[in-house]
């Protein structure tokens, strides 16, 4: 892995439950790749924020920063909320960058698993 960090990036709910997912795509991610730097961040309604996955990182020396936005498609939270959101952390620390990936749902890998699982399910 390189000096990138990365946050997976989700809405938040009020159903702690609603974690679960986000804890298991960072241990999937760390099994690829141990070195991994990887926090999550939400927007609202849980914690840890978007800000605290931030500096959790920022801590760590990272610098150079991925968020991979947990959403079926891209809205007004990855399109608006989130940019502001680094903006924010940019002011906060100087020299930090931002790469905001698509968000999950538009990767044909993931609509690929999705219409797999649609039709194992139908099976």
């Amino acid at each position: 892995m390189s000096d990138k960090g990365i946050i997976l990036f989700g809405h938040g709910a009020r159903n702690r439950e609603y974690v679960e997912p986000f804890h298991r795509i960072r241990a999937a991610l760390l099994m690829l790749d141990p070195a991994a730097k990887v926090e999550i961040g939400f927007l609202e309604l849980m914690q840890p924020s978007f800000e605290m996955a931030v500096d959790a990182l920022v801590v760590r020396d990272i610098r150079n920063i991925v968020v991979v936005p947990i959403f079926f498609a891209p809205g007004r939270h990855v399109l608006k909320d989130l940019p502001q959101l680094a903006d924010s952390a940019t002011d906060r620390y100087p020299g930090l960058a931002f790469e905001i990936a698509q968000a999950v749902g538009e990767s044909p890998a993931v609509i690929a698993a999705m219409a797999r699982f649609a039709l194992d399910s139908a099976a």
